[in-house]
């Protein structure tokens, strides 16, 4: 039975890997690890196939759900959004609702089973949230809503624990949002090879993901081209206008700041600046700053100034 305690064991067990893999690797993973998967009883238990909706043969139901990333100019054949009431959607496995693959996250839903959900950040690179499950069916849309859910949920004090759905959405929203910042640090920082754009700066433990149009902007989508690598100094400077970038990638320094006689800190790491080039930048073209966002943000900037 799928639901029985040797099923129960192998999802345990898959968790555990993943932990473990987490420890090695940091949160994204390569899918070369998922694919070979652990050994459980002397059997290979694979955490992910190239299919979205992926069954071990050592479990007779899912296992894990995955979303590939976006590659340019492909169509994500499985693909998440959040809905209205906080849950992912997820894409059935083609247009059949009764396809063999559709039928197992039924049964997964009618018996409350858990799954690993991977989040495609690259090609190769996915980013796991454990466990999810399956919690609504709609074959008019081909879709199931998926939670996300607190693993430590069963250790919180009754008294002050939130009901499961209320619960699950405000996780799922927290997981989403999480998913999509580590995806965009990935991908950026990858792009500019680890090093600020600004200052050269090649230490990944000291550098962010900065939005060139922010979050809440109408085109601030976390897409690379949206991004540039920055040291914390030059992030919190290009954040509060201290420092902006023209359209041709030239950056300035607000005059007041230029003006301003203080210690070698500000000389060397903000005055200096002034008048130069981005010094790293993508070698894709693709992932390069977008002209248009940077003109939009270097007019948010003069109108600051």
């Amino acid at each position: 039975m799928a639901g029985d305690s040797t099923d129960s064991r192998i999802r345990a067990a898959a968790f555990e890997f993943l932990g473990r893999l987490t420890l090695r690797y940091g949160e994204v993973l390569p899918s070369t690890e998922l694919s070979a998967g652990f050994s459980y009883e002397g059997r290979r238990v694979p955490l992910m196939g190239p299919q979205g909706i992926f069954k071990p043969a050592v479990l007779e139901l899912p296992l894990s759900i995955t979303s590939v990333p976006m590659v340019a100019g492909k169509a994500r054949p499985y693909q998440d959004e959040l809905g209205g009431d906080g849950l992912l959607q997820y894409r059935y496995r083609g247009s059949d609702p009764d396809h063999r693959d559709n039928r197992g996250l039924r049964e997964i839903m009618r018996l409350q089973l858990p799954l690993i959900y991977f989040h495609g950040v690259e090609p190769g690179q996915y980013l796991p949230e454990w466990p999810v499950f399956i919690v609504g069916d709609d074959p008019l849309r081909l879709t199931f809503t998926v939670a996300v859910d607190d693993p430590l949920a069963s250790d919180v004090d009754p008294a002050y624990e939130l009901p499961d759905v209320a619960r699950r959405a405000y996780v799922t929203r927290l997981a989403r949002q999480r998913l999509h910042q580590v995806a965009f640090r990935h991908r950026v920082l990858r792009a500019y090879r680890e090093s600020c754009a600004m200052c050269r700066l090649h230490h990944a433990d000291l550098l962010d993901a900065a939005h060139i149009l922010p979050d809440g902007h109408p085109s601030g989508e976390p897409i690379t081209a949206n991004g540039l690598a920055l040291c914390k100094l030059h992030h919190a400077a290009f954040d509060r206008n201290i420092v902006g970038i023209r359209p041709d990638s030239v950056l300035e320094i607000r005059h007041d700041v230029l003006d301003e006689i203080d210690g070698p800190m500000l000389r060397h790491g903000l005055q200096d600046l002034h008048g130069r080039l981005l010094m790293v930048v993508p070698r894709a073209e693709a992932d390069r700053p977008r002209a248009e966002f940077l003109r939009e943000r270097y007019q948010l900037f003069k109108a600051a100034s």
